[in-house]
């Protein structure tokens, strides 16, 4: 199989290579009662959504109860009155914590994936939550600068989008994530299968 590394921080229809689950996950899928939240967070561009994406669809194939909380869709459905100050971005974290927290005190296996760049609020989130793994999604700002999918960089660059996250705000990198992403040097499969196996070891640590 050609091997895919990730480019853009969302995929378009076709770009994920799903490959078989191991076989050392395939008890996971007689697990449906124990839930779980995996927050995935990481500069704009550094991939988050792209692994959360082929992340559900290996969980999809092994029969996992799961649900995608993204961090662009929540933004628009559910703190549409929230803007991009401190508090403001707390608030907003705080938010998909709480939805996160109620899917996984039903069974949920919940990807969350939002940039949420202050380490504070992230623990605060880790002790709501019972069950909860921290993905750390890394990559240069150089790199996530030259994918700029959006063009979002190039618009903060110009003084278009004050406080963006990397240029004139602070990213606050995990300092002890349970798992570690370098999307500038591994591949899509080798992310999405740290991924799973640290879901499927937690789901079973109990």
């Amino acid at each position: 199989m050609t091997q895919k590394y990730i480019s853009n921080l969302t995929v378009g229809a076709g770009t994920i290579v799903v490959t078989e689950a191991a076989e050392g996950h395939k008890n996971i899928a007689r697990t449906l009662g124990r839930g779980l939240t995996v927050w995935f967070t990481g500069l704009s561009g550094a991939g988050k959504s792209t692994i959360s994406q082929a992340v559900a669809k290996r969980l999809n194939a092994m029969g996992m109860r799961h649900e995608l909380l993204d961090g662009d869709t929540v933004r628009q459905q559910l703190c549409k009155d929230l803007g991009f100050s401190k508090l403001d971005r707390d608030e907003n974290i705080r938010r998909i914590g709480f939805v996160a927290d109620l899917l996984t005190r039903n069974g949920v296996v919940v990807l969350a994936a939002a940039i949420s760049p202050y380490r504070s609020i992230r623990e605060e989130v880790r002790a709501r939550v019972r069950d909860f793994i921290e993905v750390y999604v890394s990559a240069p700002l150089n790199v996530c600068e030259e994918r700029d999918p959006k063009g979002l960089y190039r618009k903060a660059r110009a003084g278009l989008l004050p406080q963006f996250t990397g240029i004139d705000d602070p990213y606050e990198a995990p300092e002890h994530p349970e798992v570690e992403c370098l999307t500038d040097r591994e591949t899509l499969e080798e992310s999405v299968e740290k991924v799973v196996r640290a879901i499927d070891a937690k789901i079973f640590s109990s």
